[in-house]
C-alpha cells in the first residue's frame, strides 16, 4: 500500500492541534491507517540524528489521502473540527472557458483527455514537493504506472489556449523536455539529469530515456506506436509528450500562480478520478473548468465534473454487519457517524439513511463500503467481540492433499524437490524444448522487467532442466522433482487462463536412466493403487498404460511414451533429446516425465 511521509510540525499545524506521538498513532489506528515513525537525513535516508518523519500507510483505494492536505482534511472532519467541504468549480459559460480539442489521430494510441485549471495557487517549497509527490503516488496506483492515465501540470502564464491534444509521428514532435540524462566527458549517460539546451524530437528522446532510471519504465507504453500523443497550445508550443515527459517551456516553479492540469488516458473513468484528486488536494483560490471537445462529432464535456451521488442504505443492515444493537447507536447517530467519514448522511425514514458520496470518494462502490465507514466512525474497539454461533471444520483442499502425498512418495524414492519460478523465458518454454509456439498456449507478459520472465510456464520440464544446469557440478546421478502449477490459456475461464497442477521428475547420469524414471512412475502409481494394464486405453478403465509417442523434447523411435490413464493422455515419459540437452548446456543424458495431477483426484 502507498505510504506518505509528513513532518510532525506540518501535520499538527494542519490539524490545528498538538498531539503526542502515541495519541496520533491511536488516531491513525482508529481511522484505519498505520503509522511508522522514523528519522531521516536531508536525502531521505534513515539516520539516528536526522529529523523526525511520520510515515502513514494509506489504503490503496483511498486516493484522497495521498498527500498531507487530503489527510489533514479527512482527520479534521473525523474529529469534528470542520465539515466536509463541498467542491465546485467556477460557474462559466462553455465559450468563456479554456478550450481543449482532441483530434481523431489520438484514438489509436491514447484516446481520452480531461483538463482543469487551478487559480491562485501559493507554492512554497514544501507545497511544491507534496504536489509532485501526489502526482507520483497517483501514477503508481490508480494510473497503473502511467499506462492508464498520465498527469501533466503546467504554468498557465507561459502558454496560450486553446489547446490541442493530437498524435503525430515521432519525427514531427520537437521540443525542449524537462530533463535528459546528464553525460560525462566521454559522452556516456550518468545517473544524474540536466535541463537540455536544445530541442529533441520524440524519437531522440526515446533513445535518451533508455538510460534514464526513472523514465525508461514508461517508454514501452507508446514506443511501438506509429504516432505519439502530444499536447500543444495555440502557438504550437509542446506542453507534454504523454505519458513520458512534460516540456520545459511550461514547467512549474515556486512563482507559478495558475496551474493547467491535463490527464491523458486509455480509461476515461480513471482520468476523471485522477483529475478530481489533483484539483481538490492542492490549496487554490478557485477551480476553473475546461471545455473538452472529443473527435468525430462526439458530445463535448466540461471538466472537472464534481458529481455528487446518493445511495440509500438500511440502518438494519449496518447493525447486522457491524454486530451492534440499536441501543448502541440510533439511526440518526449512524447518519452522523457517516458524516464524520465525509459521507453526508441523512435519515429519510425509520430505517433508510440517504448517503451523499463526494467526488473525492471514488472508493465507495457498494453498500458494504458505507457499512465499513460506519464501523470505522463507530470505532472497532466499541464493537463487542462475540462467540460465533456456528461450528465449522476446515480441511485441506483435495488437490493440495494429493500433491502433498505425491511429494512424500517421490521424496521417499530418493528424489530431491526443486521449486522453480512460475515465469520463464519464451525460448526455454518452447524453442529450447524443440516445441512449437502456437501463440495460443502461453500467457505472455506484456512488459517484462527482465528477459528471464517473459511467459508463464506451460510445463515444469524447462525449469527442472535449468535447475540441472545450475547444479551440474554436483555428483551424479542428480534426481529432481517438482509439483507445481503451470498456466495455460483457457478461453472458457473468466480470466482467460487456468492453472493445472503437475508432477515432473528428471534424472541425469552417465547413462540415460530411463529405467529409473519408469520405475519411479510405476512406484507412484502403485502407491496410488492404480494398476498397470497395457490394454487400458478406453475411458472408464481405472488403470494406466504407456503408448509410444512423438514429442519433440524427447528422442524418437521408442524414446518417448504417452502416460495414459482412464483412456486419456495425462503425461509424457522419455529420454530427453540431445538437442534439448545442448540448449540447456547439459553434458550428460537426462530422462524425464511430466504428468497432470488433477485426473488422479
Amino acid at each position: 500500500m502507498p505510504t506518505i511521509s509528513v513532518s510532525p510540525e506540518a501535520l499538527y499545524k494542519g490539524l490545528g492541534r498538538t498531539m503526542t506521538e502515541k495519541e496520533f498513532d491511536k488516531l491513525c489506528f482508529d481511522y484505519g491507517l498505520e503509522l511508522e515513525v522514523e528519522r531521516e537525513d536531508e536525502e531521505g535516508r534513515p539516520s539516528e540524528t536526522g529529523k523526525l518523519v511520520y510515515k502513514v500507510e494509506i489504503p490503496a483505494n483511498r486516493y484522497d489521502l495521498l498527500c498531507l492536505e487530503g489527510l489533514v482534511r479527512a482527520l479534521r472532519v473525523y474529529l469534528g473540527d470542520i465539515e466536509a467541504p463541498r467542491f465546485k468549480h467556477v460557474d462559466m459559460k462553455p465559450e468563456d472557458m479554456q478550450q481543449l480539442t482532441i483530434t481523431p489521430a489520438t484514438q489509436s494510441v491514447r484516446p481520452f483527455c480531461v483538463a482543469a485549471i487551478l487559480r491562485g495557487v501559493e507554492f512554497t517549497q514544501d507545497v511544491y514537493e507534496r504536489f509532485i509527490d501526489l502526482q507520483d503516488k497517483l501514477h503508481q496506483n490508480i494510473c497503473r504506472r502511467r499506462a492508464l492515465v498520465a498527469i501533466g501540470t503546467h504554468d498557465l502564464a507561459t502558454i496560450t489556449g486553446p489547446f490541442v491534444y493530437d498524435a503525430q509521428k515521432p519525427s514531427d514532435i520537437s521540443f525542449v523536455p524537462l530533463r535528459v540524462p546528464k553525460k560525462d566527458e566521454n559522452g556516456n549517460a550518468t545517473n544524474e539529469t540536466e535541463v537540455p539546451t536544445r530541442e529533441y524530437t520524440a524519437a531522440e528522446l526515446m533513445v535518451e530515456y533508455e538510460k534514464d532510471q526513472q523514465l525508461k519504465q514508461y517508454l514501452h507504453i507508446i514506443k511501438d506506436e506509429e504516432v505519439y500523443p502530444v499536447i500543444r497550445d495555440a502557438n504550437g508550443v509542446v506542453l507534454s509528450l504523454p505519458p513520458i515527459i512534460n516540456g520545459n517551456h511550461s514547467r512549474i516553479t515556486l512563482d507559478t500562480k495558475d496551474v493547467f492540469i491535463e490527464c491523458t488516458a486509455t480509461d476515461l473513468t480513471r482520468a476523471k478520478i485522477v483529475l478530481n484528486m489533483m484539483v481538490t488536494m492542492l490549496p487554490a483560490k478557485s477551480i476553473e473548468p475546461v471545455h473538452v471537445t472529443p473527435p468525430n462529432g462526439q458530445e463535448s464535456h466540461v471538466y472537472p465534473e464534481f458529481k455528487y451521488r446518493t445511495e440509500k442504505v438500511s440502518a438494519g443492515d449496518i447493525y447486522r454487519r457491524m454486530g451492534i444493537k440499536k441501543e448502541q447507536a440510533t439511526p440518526e447517530q449512524l447518519a452522523a457517524l457517516l458524516t464524520k467519514m465525509q459521507l453526508r448522511g441523512k435519515l429519510v425514514d425509520a430505517d433508510a439513511i440517504e448517503v451523499e458520496i463526494p467526488p473525492t470518494r471514488p472508493d465507495i462502490l457498494h453498500a458494504c463500503d458505507i457499512w465499513e465507514d460506519a464501523a470505522v466512525a463507530f470505532g472497532f474497539d466499541n464493537i463487542q467481540a462475540t462467540q460465533p454461533q456456528v461450528v465449522t471444520a476446515g480441511k485441506q483442499q483435495p488437490i493440495n492433499k494429493l500433491s502433498d502425498h505425491l511429494r512424500l512418495i517421490t521424496a521417499q524414492a530418493g528424489y530431491a524437490e526443486a521449486l522453480t519460478f512460475a515465469l520463464c523465458t519464451r525460448d526455454d518454454n518452447f524453442k529450447n524444448l524443440r516445441r512449437p509456439d502456437d501463440g495460443k498456449t502461453a500467457c505472455v507478459i506484456a512488459n517484462p522487467k527482465t528477459k528471464d520472465f517473459q511467459v508463464a510456464r506451460t510445463n515444469l520440464l524447462a525449469g527442472l532442466l535449468r535447475t540441472l544446469h545450475n547444479n551440474s557440478a554436483m555428483p551424479l546421478p542428480i534426481q529432481l522433482f517438482e509439483i507445481s502449477d503451470v498456466v495455460l490459456l483457457d478461453p472458457s475461464s473468466d480470466s482467460g487462463a487456468s492453472n493445472e497442477r503437475r508432477l515432473a521428475a528428471v534424472a541425469m547420469g552417465k547413462s540415460p536412466r530411463f529405467e529409473a524414471l519408469q520405475g519411479l512412475l510405476d512406484y507412484i502409481m502403485k502407491m496410488l493403487e492404480i494398476p498397470f494394464d497395457p490394454s487400458a486405453v478406453n475411458p472408464g478403465s481405472k488403470a494406466y498404460c504407456l503408448l509410444p509417442t512423438q514429442d519433440p523434447a524427447f528422442l524418437g523411435e521408442l524414446g518417448a511414451a504417452d502416460i495414459v490413464y482412464n483412456g486419456a493422455r495425462v503425461g509424457v515419459l522419455g529420454v530427453v533429446h540431445p538437442e534439448v540437452l545442448q540448449n540447456f548446456d547439459l553434458r550428460y543424458p537426462v530422462s524425464a516425465f511430466e504428468l497432470a495431477v488433477h485426473p488422479f483426484l
